[in-house]
């Protein structure tokens, strides 16, 4: 019986510690909810209600073709860093490959108008509610009658939308998480359609550091083209609640399709500003540009 004394007191200890490290684990999960949840009133605290331009930017009386728009308006969360990073390798593909370009975050550049001076809009991390009923119309009627669009990262990763348009059809998919603890993981894409004009130059298997998103569906089920994949198997599928955001087998990361006769390329690469510096990144994004530039009706994604 003396030796069982202290082999119950260790077991009480154990289970102790377990159900301390139980409490500790939950309390901190109820902490990140919170946190989550009081984000979007905090935004709004500090940066004001959502804005909508009425007034057109001026713009320049002349531009060579291809003329670029790239927008970077936010109304939800804005990574500062990642879109001036962006914005500025933009900036320098564009005076490397002789394209002009305006960078704004005008959202009434969106009228049929001045949209018709461009051949292609980028939509650099856009997020929340952007664009009045007129300006998504302006803006949808451009795609469907040739437009192009290349959306990166932040364009396709609201937790929700309310222009359904967009998340269902020019996205293709609603985000629904993103990797955390850690965040930044080092992963391998397949490059599943390496023919493809934006995939040039890119190696079968691109194996690079982002913040990973996961979608609520594959948008192969939409008969959009994927263009690459994730390998689930080379990073750590957990989101906020450390819960699993693995899709599958099937984890398109890079895609495009028709949109009417217009064209459109998506790409979820690129949270951290380091990533426009990366010459295969940068590479990408310059022909992703210049495929949805192209003046010939879209089909079937090329």
């Amino acid at each position: 019986m003396r030796l069982l004394r202290p082999r119950r007191a260790q077991g009480k200890r154990v289970r102790v510690g377990r159900m301390l490290k139980w409490a500790v684990a939950g309390l901190l999960a109820i902490v990140i909810v919170l946190a989550l949840l009081a984000a979007p009133i905090a935004y709004r605290l500090f940066h004001g209600l959502d804005v909508y331009e009425t007034v057109p930017p001026t713009l320049p009386v002349t531009m060579l073709s291809p003329a670029i728009l790239v927008f970077s308006k936010t109304n939800g969360f804005r990574d500062g860093a990642s879109i001036d990073a962006a914005n500025a390798m933009f900036r320098q593909l564009a005076r490397q490959r002789e394209w002009s370009i305006v960078l704004t975050e005008n959202g009434a550049v969106f009228n049929p108008a001045q949209l018709a001076r461009f051949d292609a809009v980028v939509w650099n991390s856009v997020s929340g509610d952007v664009l009045t009923a007129a300006q998504r119309s302006a803006f949808r009627t451009y795609l469907e009658q040739g437009g192009g669009f290349v959306g990166i990262h932040g364009a396709g990763g609201d937790m929700s939308y309310r222009w359904r348009w967009y998340v269902e059809d020019l996205i293709g998919a609603q985000f629904t998480s993103h990797t955390m603890f850690p965040e930044f993981q080092t992963a391998s894409i397949r490059i599943e359609d390496p023919a493809h004009p934006t995939m040039a130059r890119l190696p079968r298997t691109w194996v690079r550091a982002d913040e990973w998103y996961s979608f609520d569906r594959s948008v192969r089920r939409k008969g959009y083209r994927v263009l690459a994949t994730l390998d689930e198997t080379s990073y750590r599928p957990r989101g906020i609640l450390l819960d699993d955001i693995a899709m599958g087998r099937d984890h398109p990361i890079i895609w495009t399709h028709c949109i009417g006769r217009g064209r459109a390329f998506y790409s979820a690469l690129g949270h951290a500003a380091e990533t426009y510096s990366e010459p295969l990144h940068r590479e990408m994004l310059a022909n992703a540009v210049t495929w949805a530039s192209g003046r010939e009706p879209c089909k079937d994604g090329l």
